[in-house]
């Protein structure tokens, strides 16, 4: 007998189909296994690598099972893990590559931490070569990468102070909440320009208290106004939305966050609607940080500012050097336009720049001088200890 399938069924479960195609991304899951160091030419022929492979980071005997299963399917929903999500683009992949690689290191529980690697649909690199790249350097690293549809947000950007803020993955970070799978409740988030040399699960350990959906370190002595334009502060209704609150700098790139909260108040289009007003004025010019000024100063979990020593890479224009705030460091953040690879590899490196050198992974690194005898230090405690530096 010969079935028939009517057009319009077909036509409704396609539909039906459409209609369960996540909005914002699509998930790439590899699965651990040690593969050959990636070398790979795409897109006008950008050379990404390769990168050597890391050392195996294993989980002591302190630790949850995760070192006993290695070969075990680790999920993505596992609540017992450590979640830390962070981009991954061809343009800073060797900063996030050396991200991963100090988060690793300094952990106490290596094997227990899972990073959701979100990349963006349209890079020069596919997706999937990036993945690749990342399995054949972290051959044991639990991971999913996640494609972020950069049209979701890019009718929505405005013109920034650097070019490199309208880059529309910088904007991922706002719709966490839809990207990662929905069992993920709680996450951290980087940024790529970052090292930590601390054990991560401290900062994962951070309690948000009451009803706060974000933790980040604080900044409540910097110039608060300065973020937003004068149109914004001349505005007759638009200040007003700080009443009630004692709003303080915070950046973005370092932030603990509650993802069920996150999605039960809709804080991804509460971040959109701001994006909207700044389309049709212009009130504030860098880029996706004003919006979660806007949504969250005054109500953020604060946390120590030793994870977040930021502004490591100068200012938006000039990229020049900086020095180590005072106290001890957890984190450092090369936020700004300066980035320690580009520097290093023109031979012009600030002295903090050598501290991110240890957790480059990048093989074919232009030949550079090694003695920090010319700096007069040879580790982060001198650097720190040094009150020229602080």
């Amino acid at each position: 007998m010969r079935l028939r399938f009517p057009m319009k069924s077909a036509v409704l479960a396609f539909v039906v189909f459409l209609l369960f195609i996540p909005q914002f991304a699509v998930g790439i899951r590899m699965i651990p296994g040690r593969i050959s160091a990636v070398s790979a030419a795409v897109g006008n022929g950008f050379d990404f690598g390769p990168f050597v492979e890391a050392p195996e980071y294993r989980n002591g005997k302190e630790c949850a099972s995760q070192s006993s299963n290695r070969e075990n399917f680790v999920s993505s929903c596992d609540a017992s893990l450590v979640h830390v999500a962070m981009t991954l683009d061809s343009e800073y992949l060797r900063g996030s590559i050396a991200a991963v690689h100090s988060m690793l290191r300094h952990a106490s529980c290596p094997e227990s931490v899972f990073f959701h690697l979100i990349a963006a649909e349209f890079d020069p690199a596919s997706p999937r070569v990036l993945s690749q790249l990342v399995r054949s350097t972290f051959p044991s690293l639990n991971f999913k990468v996640y494609i972020f549809r950069e049209d979701t947000v890019i009718n929505l950007i405005s013109s920034s102070i650097r070019q490199a803020l309208e880059n529309p993955l910088n904007y991922a970070r706002n719709y966490l909440g839809d990207i990662l799978d929905r069992c993920v409740d709680r996450v951290i988030y980087l940024d790529s320009d970052i090292i930590v040399v601390d054990d991560i699960t401290k900062l994962w350990n951070t309690t948000l208290t009451g009803s706060r959906i974000i933790g980040a370190p604080e900044y409540c002595h910097a110039n608060f106004t300065k973020y937003f334009t004068s149109g914004f502060w001349s505005d007759p209704a638009l200040p007003g939305f700080f009443s009630g609150r004692k709003p303080c700098y915070f950046n973005t790139g370092v932030m603990v966050m509650d993802l069920v909260r996150w999605r039960e108040g809709n804080y991804r289009e509460k971040l959109e609607t701001w994006m909207q007003i700044q389309k049709k004025k212009r009130i504030y010019d860098l880029g996706s940080l004003p919006p979660f000024l806007l949504v969250f100063a005054g109500n953020v979990e604060a946390i120590d500012h030793r994870w977040n020593q930021h502004g490591l890479g100068g200012d938006n224009v000039r990229g020049s050097c900086r020095s180590l705030h005072k106290g001890p460091v957890s984190l450092l953040h090369w936020s700004g336009k300066g980035k320690p690879w580009v520097r290093l590899d023109e031979k012009r490196p600030c002295p903090l720049d050598h501290l991110w050198e240890p957790y480059d992974l990048y093989e074919h690194k232009i030949e550079r001088a090694k003695d920090q005898a010319l700096l007069g230090f040879s580790s982060l405690s001198e650097l720190t200890e040094d009150s020229s530096f602080l």
